[in-house]
């Protein structure tokens, strides 16, 4: 073309149009070069050479060259009769080429008899390698789709085991899919996802291409692909001198070989019918008009097509009547026809397509000119980037409609301006689709990190202050205390290509945290309740189980790239931190081990607190406990260790800190797979633990009774209160009772029973505090009553109102103990309605001596009275008298 002063060039398609317009400027300028498509026209003064979409060539031009390109397109059931309207009128006025398939020789040679035919022989080889699952295919492989959610799903699948590929689709517009193909051609994707667009237009290095199926839709039915068809995509592979094969993938059959040899030899049945419609157009009335397009043809080469949706509209507008009133000359039914032309890009209906095709009509026929505000409304609609993919597909097809209508030449009044206007919202709307479009379907980390691999380049690797590695500027992992979590979305073939490239600076980092660990304080590491060690928020090791309870060992978390020397020292101070743990907070456990003074049973004593780490339950130990004198007992409270009427403990070791860490080393001596948790600090109850293994609740520093557990010391000091009740007789519980628990008396009660008493429910009427009489009467009745009431007497019969009104009642609990079998031993309370006898006495009243001792046995020899008895002041008063 460029040989020759003027020529047209018919495209089939707008995106290649708009790359064959760009070669040219390239070689003479803009100022040349005219564009004309359906939705871009860039015509400058001085045009010389037009590139043009089929559709919109312009007649009549009378340039010395023309071409139409794909020309077997005469056959295409949707836009054949287009081409076969321009292979038979279209004319050069020194050279007109026709580029195609040799299967249209026939068709040619008999239509344009004066027709010569050039043939261009392929420089490279076509292969057919059969099939190959898509996670085998080799990079620069285009993998053909023949429906969105099919090239969705397939590009999906290549983002997770290939790094992601690019997506082509004759829906996109120009800008969207030159930023797909870009990322191809560049190398950034090894992979390329398209529809059946990819056979025209797409000049790619491909090597490879692959059916996923072998069947389509064609707007009407599925029907399976022809050899030509699936040719025209199969030669997208291998370029000039390079090769190229094809094949098939995921769930499409293997191809016939009889096709694969047409395929490969290219050899096709010839075109024998052309798709054709009347262009001699009637433009009178409608009526005129559509007989016109219906018009048959008598070429035995030729068919009509069917009806198209320009035809389909034009027959939907002739049914109203107002558009009939309107369409009454030539130059209205020629507008008519124009305004029917307009492509449905949006796809919706029939229908809805009419009624917008109709208000335009409207526009047009009243005014001469469509509304600007109305204009501005539908263009407004569609500016907005934010939306997924189907979103953002669906508003680009809506804007094509305006941008289509802005090419119009008079439809506007400012046509420059709305064919700006809506070229910026197309190009606003193709970069966001672009960019959800890579965001879905493109993991950079993945594609860039193959792609250096393939190049044999050295991976460089960072790491920033938040302990996060990257490779290539890419995030591919976190360290996390002395552990190099891998981001999982890695695939396994990167996997250790991107472990052994964060070693670049993975064993100097964990050096350096090895060294500040090290030299940290105590208050940075801390235990869980599980057993854990922690250095702030990362874990960096556990405890487990040592030769003794009170010695746990340590198992350090520690990468087998950072190093014997790094592991060795986390463990070390790991260790170091949970000892001095247990000497902090076992203090008096400490002291005790390490008392020399003790002796004997004291000592023997001793070793069991140490051993239960602190409490021990009464019931357990009694006979220890009854075998210690008075001088051992003595030296054991020294120590802090109380013997309580239920449990021998230590109170300093009940404290939250301590009791935490007792529970912890419990499970761990254990061997729990699962660590209880302790209660939470500061409740004298708690509900009792169901399912926990058997001494939680003790090592917690709480005694399980009925449906509730209370602590250890609270428990005592409600012994010490039941010690002054009549347990024989039964009690009721007093306000301080239930006050150091903080319990309900249902509640209180049910405790009770779970500690071996008896409780009995009663009801009876409640006793009112008296009233004071009232100061002031505020009613004459009530001063009448007042007076009245001293002189009745007393056997007067009630008031009714006074007779019929219920008491109001309360509900009480009678404690009575019932021992099952000895309490000594058992860790229970001895009844405490039998007063202490002395020797050949009677039992004592209330002033008598209180002093008591827990055993229903004849007394043993007078021991040395105990200083912490309750009733020690009293003892040592009676012995001096």
């Amino acid at each position: 073309m460029l040989a020759h002063k003027t020529g047209v060039i018919g495209l089939p398609l707008r995106l290649l149009a708009r790359e064959v317009y760009d070669r040219i400027v390239a070689i003479r300028g803009p100022s040349v070069v005219a564009l004309v498509t359906g939705e871009e026209r860039i015509v400058p003064p001085r045009a010389a050479y037009w590139v043009c979409t089929v559709e919109a060539m312009p007649d009549g031009m009378g340039c010395d060259f023309l071409a139409i390109d794909e020309i077997q397109l005469c056959a295409d059931l949707d836009r054949g009769h287009v081409f076969t309207d321009r292979l038979l009128h279209a004319r050069g006025l020194h050279e007109t080429l026709f580029l195609g398939a040799e299967t249209m020789r026939p068709a040619i040679a008999a239509l344009v008899p004066k027709a010569q035919f050039l043939k261009r022989e392929r420089f490279s080889t076509l292969t057919y390698t059969g099939s190959k699952k898509i996670s085998r295919l080799q990079p620069r492989t285009a993998i053909v789709g023949f429906s969105v959610d099919n090239v969705y799903a397939i590009a999906e699948l290549l983002r997770r085991q290939k790094g992601g590929a690019a997506v082509v689709m004759g829906a996109l517009s120009p800008r969207t899919r030159n930023a797909q193909v870009d990322m191809y051609q560049n190398g950034e994707v090894d992979f390329l996802v398209a529809t059946d667009a990819i056979g025209m237009g797409l000049n790619l290095d491909i090597n490879h291409v692959a059916f996923s199926s072998l069947t389509k839709f064609d707007g009407r039915r599925m029907r399976p692909l022809q050899p030509n068809e699936l040719a025209q995509i199969a030669g997208r592979a291998g370029r000039h001198m390079n090769n190229g094969t094809f094949g098939v993938t995921g769930e499409a059959g293997p191809i016939h070989e009889e096709v694969v040899t047409s395929i490969c030899d290219s050899r096709f049945i010839p075109v024998r019918k052309l798709q054709w419609r009347n262009s001699a157009l009637q433009m009178g009335t409608v009526d005129a008009l559509l007989r016109s397009l219906q018009d048959q043809t008598s070429n035995e080469w030729l068919t009509r097509v069917r009806d198209s949706d320009d035809l389909i509209a034009l027959k939907t507008l002739a049914e109203d009547a107002e558009v009939r009133a309107r369409a009454s000359n030539g130059a209205s039914v020629k507008l008519l026809w124009d305004v029917c032309r307009i492509p449905d890009f949006r796809g919706i209906s029939a229908a809805e397509h009419a009624s917008l095709l109709m208000q335009i009509y409207t526009f047009l026929h009243q005014s001469g000119r469509i509304s600007a505000d109305w204009m501005a409304r539908q263009v407004k609609r569609t500016d907005r980037v934010e939306g997924d993919i189907d979103t953002l597909s669906k508003r680009l097809a809506y804007i094509r409609t305006w941008t289509y209508v802005a090419q119009r030449s008079g439809w506007l009044d400012d046509m420059d301006h709305w064919r700006g206007e809506t070229r910026a919202v197309e190009d606003r709307l193709s970069d966001a689709l672009h960019e959800r479009l890579t965001q879905r379907f493109v993991d950079r980390r993945t594609s860039v990190l193959l792609r250096r691999l393939k190049q044999k380049e050295a991976l460089v690797a960072e790491i920033n202050d938040a302990g996060e590695i990257t490779v290539e500027g890419q995030l591919i992992g976190k360290i996390e205390g002395f552990r190099f979590q891998q981001d999982a979305s890695a695939t396994p073939d990167e996997a250790k290509t991107l472990r052994a490239a964060a070693l670049q600076v993975l064993a100097p980092e964990f050096h350096l945290r090895a060294d500040r660990f090290y030299n940290a304080p105590d208050t940075e590491i801390d235990f869980t309740e599980q057993g854990g060690l922690m250095w702030g928020t990362f874990a960096v090791g556990k405890l487990v189980t040592g030769s003794d309870a009170l010695k746990p060992q340590v198992q350090a978390f520690v990468d087998e790239e950072a190093g014997a020397d790094v592991a060795a020292k986390v463990q070390r101070r790991l260790q170091h931190f949970i000892d001095r743990k247990i000497t902090t907070l076992f203090e008096p456990l400490e002291n005790l081990k390490n008392d020399d003074a003790l002796q004997g049973l004291a000592k023997g004593f001793a070793f069991r607190m140490v051993e239960n780490m602190g409490v021990i339950p009464r019931g357990d130990v009694a006979g220890e406990v009854k075998d210690l004198d008075q001088d051992a007992r003595g030296a054991l409270r020294k120590h802090g260790i109380r013997f309580g009427q239920f449990t021998i403990f230590m109170p300093l070791l009940l404290k939250p800190a301590p009791t935490r860490l007792r529970l912890v080393l419990w499970s761990l001596a254990q061997n729990l797979q699962e660590f209880p948790e302790s209660p939470p600090a500061g409740l004298v109850t708690v509900p009792a633990a169901k399912g926990n293994p058997q001494g939680y609740h003790t090592m917690a520093g709480y005694r399980a009774a009925g449906e509730r557990a209370i602590r250890i010391d609270m428990l005592e000091r409600l012994a010490d209160m039941l010690r002054g009740q009549d347990t024989r007789a039964g009690f009721e519980a007093n306000p301080d009772m239930l006050s150091i628990t903080g319990m309900t008396l249902e509640q209180f009660a049910d405790l009770m029973q779970g500690l071996g008493y008896k409780a009995e429910k009663g009801e009876r009427v409640k006793v009112k505090a008296p009233a004071e009489p009232a100061k002031d009467a505020t009613t004459d009745a009530g001063e009448a009553q007042a007076e009245e009431a001293p002189v009745a007497p007393t056997d007067t019969a009630v008031p009714d109102a006074q007779e019929d009104a219920a008491p109001e009642m309360e509900v009480f609990y009678t404690f009575a103990w019932a021992p099952r079998g000895g309490n000594r031993g058992s860790g229970k309370p001895r009844p405490q309605g039998d007063k202490p006898r002395k020797k050949g006495g009677k039992p004592q009243g209330k002033g008598g001596n209180k002093a008591q001792k827990f055993s229903a046995k004849p007394a043993r020899k007078e021991k040395a009275i105990d200083p912490d008895n309750p009733f020690a002041a009293a003892l040592m008063g009676l012995k001096k008298d």
